[in-house]
């Protein structure tokens, strides 16, 4: 693994939430089967470099974005559409974990409340997570709707990098932002679990410098051993505290 400063040392999390695609499940790879298929569904060829410009963008902005980068803005909604199915279609054949994800989560499951963030519809998330075998260890799967889950107060919870979906994730685990821990592979991801206060684990390809250090550790995957050993030390870390 490549060795980055742990930020996290002496400090241990009251709830940790993760973010689904590309941190949990391997979706990336779908999300990009089905830009191209949309994308050759309308006769349009992506500017270089779009699929990065997509990462953990929310699928409603990602047919928007798609639509705009083809001069064709009035098929936004009818792209949003095609995207998204063409995407359910690829994770129904296709559920696959991130490396070392599913013994992490179940690592954790029982030690302290989980959650997850995700851009992604409700459904998608809870179908990819269940057919992994992972749902039941997560309290709460927050995605961006027209109202805060549970709360009654007509505040929209609005997608990444807006701050609103860990923000609730964790007051729904009853954790403080700064005590909770998110675990991201994209900086939209990070950029909104910075703007709520939490703690962040990345997770992935090392990005460029600057951007790793926006996360208090960045690791490859989630069986790193800076990981299991930062893990370890939480029963010390509660000593302490």
């Amino acid at each position: 693994m490549t060795d980055t400063t742990n930020a996290l040392t002496g400090w241990s999390p009251e709830a940790v939430v993760f973010d689904c695609d590309g941190t949990l499940m391997d979706t990336e790879s779908h999300w990009q089967d089905a830009r191209n298929r949309v994308f050759r569904d309308f006769g349009i060829h992506p500017a270089p470099g779009f699929a990065e410009r997509a990462k953990g963008v929310h699928y409603v902005d990602c047919g928007r974005l798609m639509a705009q980068e083809a001069d064709k803005p009035k098929l936004a909604a009818e792209m949003t559409d095609s995207l998204l199915r063409h995407f359910m279609e690829q994770v129904a054949k296709d559920p696959v974990t991130m490396p070392g994800a599913a013994d992490f989560v179940r690592r954790l499951s029982g030690q302290l409340p989980l959650a997850v963030a995700s851009n992604c519809p409700l459904e998608v998330v809870q179908s990819s997570l269940d057919r992994a075998g992972l749902l039941g260890h997560f309290e709460h799967v927050v995605v961006p709707s027209d109202e805060e889950p549970g709360a009654g107060s007509g505040r929209p919870v609005r997608p990444k990098p807006w701050p609103d979906v860990y923000a609730t994730a964790a007051c729904l685990c009853g954790a403080a932002p700064e005590r909770a821990l998110a675990v991201e592979d994209s900086m939209t991801g990070i950029e909104s679990a910075l703007r709520a206060g939490l703690r962040v684990l990345g997770v992935g390809p090392r990005p460029r410098p600057e951007d790793a250090a926006r996360a208090d550790l960045w690791v490859p995957v989630l069986n790193a051993p800076a990981l299991s050993a930062w893990v370890e030390s939480w029963s010390a870390c509660e000593t302490r505290e």
